[in-house]
C-alpha cells in the first residue's frame, strides 16, 4: 500500500511534553508555528524509567499506574493549548530514552509529511550543562530540524 505524497505545506511538529514550564513553552511555540499552515502537532509524553526502577517488578507495576495518571493529566493540559487546532493534534505516550523516542516519532512522521520538526524546551537544570540534556542529545542526533525553545 502506498501513501499519497504530502503537499508542499504539510508540516508535522513533534513536541516533547512533560508538563514542565519549558515543555509548555515548546508546545505554545509549536501552536504558533502551525497557525496558518497545514499539518499536525504530535504531542509526545515519554514515560522514562530509571535503571533502578526497571529491575523491580513491583516498582514497574506501580510506575505503570502512575504513568497512566500522568498521561491523562498531561493530555488535558496539552488540550488547553490547542485552541483552534482541535482536529490537528494528537497525544501519545511512549516509553524509553526521551531523545531516542522523539527521534523515532519524527522519523515515522517523515513518510506522511513534507516537513517534520522536533520542538522541545531547553533544560533549566544546572547539572544538564555539564552532563547533557535531551535538547543536547537531540541536537547531536536528530535526523530532522530541531527547535529548542528557551
Amino acid at each position: 500500500m502506498s501513501t499519497p505524497a504530502p503537499s508542499a505545506g504539510d508540516l508535522c511538529l513533534v513536541v516533547g511534553y512533560d508538563g514542565s514550564d519549558s515543555a509548555s513553552r515548546a508546545l505554545a511555540a509549536a501552536v504558533r508555528l502551525l497557525r496558518g499552515r497545514t499539518g499536525q502537532i504530535e504531542v509526545v509524553y515519554i514515560a522514562h524509567l530509571s535503571s533502578l526502577e526497571m529491575f523491580s517488578a513491583g516498582a514497574l507495576g506501580e510506575m505503570e499506574e502512575d504513568f497512566d495518571e500522568v498521561e491523562q493529566e498531561l493530555r488535558a493540559e496539552a488540550a488547553k493549548h490547542m485552541h483552534g487546532l482541535e482536529e490537528r493534534w494528537r497525544f501519545a505516550r511512549r516509553q524509553g530514552p526521551i531523545a531516542e523516542e522523539l527521534i523515532m516519532v519524527a522519523a515515522a512522521a517523515r513518510d506522511a509529511y513534507a516537513s517534520v520538526v522536533i520542538v522541545v524546551g531547553s533544560s533549566q537544570h544546572a547539572a544538564h550543562r555539564m552532563v547533557g540534556s535531551v535538547a543536547v542529545s537531540l541536537a547531536r542526533h536528530s535526523p530532522v530540524p530541531l527547535i529548542i525553545v528557551p
